[in-house]
């Protein structure tokens, strides 16, 4: 029914990018939150090179630009003695507007989709809050959603942006295969900046560490004014006992030994999951981000993967609601962006959670000769950083009829 909106489940940055982009093409659409207002809390924190050049057609790189790190480059490092591979996306510079990973928390980035969404698009995008989505079904002319603080109401298509326990998937009739890691992160947060203290630190920099304290490796990435470390349990050390603040402070000062106590302004448990659901499109209803694909943080490609979901998805939505083509068309989504999320996020993110899950001294100086050879050649790089920052993928699903 052309006149009635769009129902999309979920306000985190895939769901509110998705809104945005079906507003520029002249979609409704109805955006529905179970919480009271945006997620505060740090999640994910880089914006790859092509997540930029898309978000500039909405007007919005610049904007989230301005509120973050550019992040020339990103490395690979030994703790013992600070030996790296080190990648510059420089050499993508003929490939993108924004040869650079952006750090900056997903959180500045929904908060620039809602103030566009006010200044321009009112009208056409109402935002609910506070309002839980507990029943959907569907039928051949729309889908009835329903729920918590929320009347029956109807839509033309339902869209899940409603992450891992996806009511919209659910109603789909779908399974979330995969797996999940055993090893749980401790996301530790910090003032102390690491890169004035560790010589030729980037903003994003993995790290592979004997230190006992570690069950082999942690992880760096900077946001502006913080660093969120990646700590991990020790073998034999449970989650409760790496969450103690001594235990925490034992491991950051392992990483950096300094005089006084860290700052630890923000602690939180994961646990990291490799899942994807085997279609994203059930009649009216359809999934996009981590509703549709769950993958290891490594590589950063979890949130980005939505917002590239959100663009295609909307670019096929839009002529199916104006009446201009078949709602098979939106199969091809699924076409596009389900092997892509496979072969290109969660194969090559699970690569390089393995890559720094390697514990044996000769087999992590080989890995990283290697990747230090890749880092030296510049058509070898280009190749790499194609893949690694995404470009590729989104260049092979642009092929798929």
């Amino acid at each position: 029914m052309r006149e009635t909106r769009i129902g999309i489940v979920g306000a985190g940055p895939v769901g509110l990018v998705l809104a945005l982009r079906l507003a520029t093409l002249g979609v409704p659409s109805l955006v529905i939150e179970a919480e009271t207002v945006l997620a505060e809390e740090l999640r994910a924190s880089t914006f790859h090179p092509p997540t930029l050049d898309l978000l500039d057609t909405l007007g919005l790189g610049a904007p989230l630009v301005a509120q973050g790190l550019v992040t020339p480059s990103w490395q690979v490092r030994r703790h013992e003695d600070g030996a790296r591979a080190v990648f510059d996306l420089s050499v993508l510079a003929a490939d993108t507007a924004h040869p650079y990973r952006l750090q900056a928390e997903q959180l500045k980035l929904s908060r620039l989709v809602l103030a566009k969404l006010a200044a321009g698009h009112a009208g056409t995008v109402e935002l609910r809050f506070g309002a839980r989505v507990e029943q959907v079904a569907q039928d051949e002319n729309g889908v009835t959603l329903s729920g918590l603080g929320l009347d029956p109401l109807r839509v033309s298509f339902a869209v899940g942006c409603d992450g891992a326990r996806s009511v919209v998937r659910h109603a789909m009739g779908l399974d979330f295969p995969g797996d999940t890691y055993p090893e749980t992160t401790i996301l530790a947060t910090t003032s102390f900046d690491f890169a004035a203290a560790m010589e030729g630190l980037s903003n994003v920099t993995y790290v592979w560490t004997r230190h006992p304290a570690f069950s082999g490796t942690f992880s760096l990435l900077r946001v502006p004014g913080l660093w969120r470390a990646s700590l991990y349990p020790a073998p034999g050390e449970s989650v409760d006992d790496a969450l103690r603040p001594e235990v925490v402070e034992a491991k950051l000062q392992a990483i950096l030994p300094r005089e006084v106590p860290y700052e630890v302004r923000d602690l939180r448990p994961y646990r990291i999951h490799q899942r994807i659901a085997a279609d994203y499109r059930r009649g009216r209803l359809l999934l996009a981000g981590d509703a549709a694909h769950l993958n290891s943080p490594a590589g950063g490609m979890g949130m980005n993967g939505g917002i590239h979901d959100a663009f295609e998805l909307a670019a096929h939505l839009a002529p199916v609601w104006r009446g201009e083509a078949a709602d098979s068309l939106l199969d091809r989504y699924t076409r596009r962006r389900r092997p892509v999320a496979e072969r290109e996020i969660i194969a090559q993110a699970d690569r390089n959670r393995a890559r720094m899950r390697e514990s044996d001294p000769a087999r992590r100086a080989a890995l990283l000769a290697d990747l230090q050879a890749v880092a030296a050649d510049p058509a070898r790089a280009r190749e790499h950083l194609l893949r690694s920052s995404m470009i590729a993928g989104l260049r092979a699903a642009a092929e798929v009829a």
